[in-house]
């Protein structure tokens, strides 16, 4: 199996070439790399040109500069280093950060599980961060989501899905939508990456506000969106932060902002996450 793997990159001129060198590292070679340096004002483009001048597997994309908008501009960066290729080339689609590093048997792993299963649609690692000099599980989501920052798509469920959203919780839109489509999900624990810098860090947006619009984006209804802003309230011990949450939600519901997923897509969203509801608390 063949894998095209694009980066977007902005301002990562100290953790990108840790991610390049794991990319150069791989026991498996049959890649391409297209790093899309997306507006950046450091020397990241130097950096790329370190690899692209010497290795014919590595392409760049070279971007404007452009507002942050979490979730959105990631994947609009995504999209422009896609359409420089024919995806018809290649079996796997990755979407991968510019602060990870790999295992060097981490693609072989993943091509294998693609292999053998079939049915396998979305496959990748555990993230690790630092602490005290060691790495440890970042524990933020689940054991069986893949996380945004190494994704791998089976090409055939990248297409069935529709590719990837400019919005914010597109990484939880890709995986309700291939598991309602047949695919499944994997998560190989055995292989760990490496997350040089924590996400969110670089946010203007507040905590608040960014679950707000995360709900609204998922396109979860009121009656979700207020359960789930309950459970980030509880975790805090704030009631305030359930009120923050749900004036945020409203706020967007109130401006009718463009939501990046279809009417029966947002039905087949909040079916799966009533039917996590039901499962949770009332055991059905």
């Amino acid at each position: 199996m063949k894998f095209l793997i694009i980066i977007p990159a902005h301002n990562e001129e100290h953790n990108l070439p840790f991610t390049l060198d794991s990319l150069q590292q791989q026991s498996f070679k049959d890649f391409k790399v297209v790093i899309v340096n997306d507006g950046s004002t450091d020397r990241t483009s130097e950096v790329i040109k370190n690899y692209t001048d010497s290795d014919p597997r590595f392409e760049t994309v070279n971007l404007g500069k452009s507002a942050h908008q979490p979730g959105s501009k990631v994947v609009s960066a995504f999209k422009n280093g896609l359409k420089t290729q024919n995806i018809n080339d290649f079996d796997i689609i990755c979407k991968f950060d510019a602060d990870i590093i790999l295992n060097d048997n981490y693609l072989s792993e993943v091509e294998k599980a693609f292999v053998s299963n079939p049915s396998y649609g979305l496959v990748g690692g555990l993230l690790y961060v630092e602490q005290n000099g060691n790495w440890v599980y970042e524990g933020n989501s689940n054991r069986h989501h893949v996380r945004g920052p190494m994704k791998a798509y089976r090409k055939e469920c990248f297409e069935a899905i529709g590719g990837l959203r400019e919005t914010l919780g597109w990484d939880n839109i890709d995986s309700i939508l291939l598991k309602n489509l047949g695919w499944e999900e994997i998560v190989l624990p055995e292989l760990h990456v490496k997350l040089i810098k924590v996400k969110g860090a670089d946010y203007t947006i507040k905590p608040a506000d960014y679950y707000g619009r995360y709900f609204y984006f998922l396109g979860l209804n009121r009656f979700l969106t207020y359960v789930a802003a309950g459970k980030e309230a509880m975790k805090l011990k704030s009631p305030g932060f359930l009120f923050q949450i749900v004036g945020s939600y409203e706020k967007c519901k109130s401006q009718n902002l463009e939501l990046k997923i279809s009417k029966d897509e947002q039905k087949v969203i909040n079916e799966q996450r009533w039917n996590m509801f039901k499962k949770k608390w009332f055991k059905l």
